[in-house]
């Protein structure tokens, strides 16, 4: 109904009819009590005027009643307004299992895009109809912000740190994307386009895209630089092993612990002694400046992609030369 309307976005995300629900509620009811007060204030005003000029008002001692009320009212509607927009909130934090991750790096003057498939993009993005999509985003120089408002989702771009957003895009179509934190002279020309594709079109997309995917990109570079000396899958190596290490808790020298996401990791190849895992030697050097963000993300992708190294499995069938308990490794 309000598409054509030039200060309305199109609603083309399943978030964004939460979003306006939200938004219409807090509008229809500042409206409502703007018009109550206002009217109040105008009956008041002439109904309790001093007609003469010597006549005295009637005290008010109060009414308990009334009191109770004006207490009680706003108390519940903005304990309504507080869980609503929490359960949106909470909704819009946390991105489904199932969403397909895109890397997202933000620089002066541009938006560079890539895909778990090796895919890279600038100042386009395709996603798919009807799949959520998590936008895993970092910045290479100052603070930006992605904003999408057909989709309803805006967040902060920063850099040294991965930020995420989620959404999922309902109908296809070609939808703004902008910058909306102020970056520097050429802001304002800092945007790009989100193209969303029915599921048969965006699978041609994605085939036609060159190159190996992220994680190996991320295990070439694995090797280049040697990793593999410290991180290896035995228990002897100098680092921690890395298989299955993703997703995992780790207990962190002083006795905390961390989940192992994308932002540890991160934080853990460029600043490797911020939050060194119990049992280590701060050994690692920082590497800092030394990979790009594209390059970080590759890695990321990479350790995420090793699966948990199987145990030693002990066959008990009895062999030609008599043995009946021979060791076979089965590790990939």
């Amino acid at each position: 109904m309000l598409t054509d309307f030039p200060l309305f976005p199109e609603s083309a995300s399943t978030m964004a009819p939460r979003v306006d629900g939200l938004y219409f509620f807090l509008v229809g009811l500042t409206v409502f009590f703007s018009l109550l007060i206002a009217s109040l204030i105008v009956a008041f005003a002439i109904k309790y005027r001093r007609r003469t000029p010597d006549s005295v008002g009637v005290p008010v001692h109060g009414a308990l009643a009334l009191e109770v009320a004006w207490s009680v009212i706003p108390l519940g509607i903005t304990l309504v307004i507080f869980a609503w927009g929490a359960s949106v909130f909470f909704a819009m934090s946390s991105p489904p299992e199932e969403a397909i991750n895109v890397y997202v790096v933000g620089k002066q003057w541009m938006w560079k895009f890539q895909h778990l498939n090796g895919q890279r993009e600038v100042n386009e993005l395709h996603v798919p109809v009807g799949r959520p999509v998590k936008l895993i985003m970092t910045s290479e120089d100052v603070i930006h912000d992605l904003f999408v408002p057909a989709f309803r989702v805006k967040a902060d771009v920063l850099p040294g740190r991965y930020t995420h957003v989620w959404f999922e895009a309902t109908k296809p179509g070609r939808y703004r994307l902008f910058c909306a934190e102020y970056c520097g002279t050429q802001h304002s020309g800092m945007g790009a386009q989100v193209v969303a594709l029915g599921p048969p079109e965006y699978q041609d997309w994605l085939s036609a895209a060159a190159g190996g995917s992220m994680a190996s990109a991320g295990q070439r570079l694995f090797a280049d630089m040697a990793c593999s000396t410290c991180h290896r899958k035995g228990e002897d190596g100098r680092g921690p092993v890395l298989n299955g290490l993703y997703g995992s808790t780790v207990r962190l020298r002083g006795g905390r612990s961390a989940v192992v996401d994308e932002a540890y990791l991160r934080e853990s190849i460029v600043n490797p002694s911020s939050r060194l895992t119990e049992g280590f030697q701060p050994v690692m050097p920082a590497y800092q400046g030394l990979v790009t963000e594209e390059g970080l993300s590759e890695l990321v992708e990479y350790i995420k992609s090793l699966e948990p190294a199987q145990p030693i499995a002990l066959s008990m069938a009895p062999t030609p030369g008599g043995s009946e308990r021979t060791a076979q490794n089965v590790e990939p």
